[in-house]
């Protein structure tokens, strides 16, 4: 599924994103700074924010969960293998929410590379010749409980629910 280009700007999405989900503990990744997380911290002087150049996480990061984890003008920088690392140990160790930022062009990644980690294109934002691509995880939403899974369907419905094997 190709999201179609948006009318927020990048910031406004990454600030909706923010206000929606309202982390106590932030992953960011990334080259610098971004004006919505510095509104959030002023708006949240509570939350924790832990923020790691592109590459792997320091060890004192790695072991760590936090809420959410932002991947902005990161991939650009990395190789493609150690990006696809990245996102999956994010992914599988330190948070069960991501919202990755991405120049495809930029970064030499496909879409099919997102959906590979089980990420959705979320947003589209065009300015001028360069494409960004706003990709999320959420593990809460990333597969719904099948229909068929109920005492219905079950092979002795009276025993649905009663025996683990």
């Amino acid at each position: 599924m190709t999201a179609g280009i948006s009318s927020r700007t990048p910031q406004q999405a990454l600030a909706a994103l923010l206000a929606r989900y309202a982390p106590q503990r932030l992953l960011l990744v990334g080259a610098g700074d971004f004006p919505a997380l510095a509104a959030f911290r002023q708006a949240h002087p509570g939350c924790t924010i832990a923020q790691a150049q592109p590459g792997p996480l320091p060890a004192h990061l790695a072991g760590q969960r936090f809420d959410l984890a932002l991947v902005l003008d990161c991939l650009e920088h990395l190789p493609k293998r150690d990006g696809l690392n990245l996102l999956g140990g994010i992914r599988n160790l330190n948070a069960s929410r991501i919202a990755v930022l991405a120049d495809l062009s930029a970064c030499g990644w496909q879409e099919t590379d997102f959906f590979s980690l089980a990420l959705q294109a979320s947003e589209r934002f065009e300015r001028e010749a360069q494409v960004l691509t706003l990709f999320t995880y959420d593990l809460l939403d990333y597969k719904q409980v099948p229909d068929w899974l109920n005492a219905r369907f079950w092979a002795n419905p009276e025993n649905f629910g009663k025996y683990w094997w």
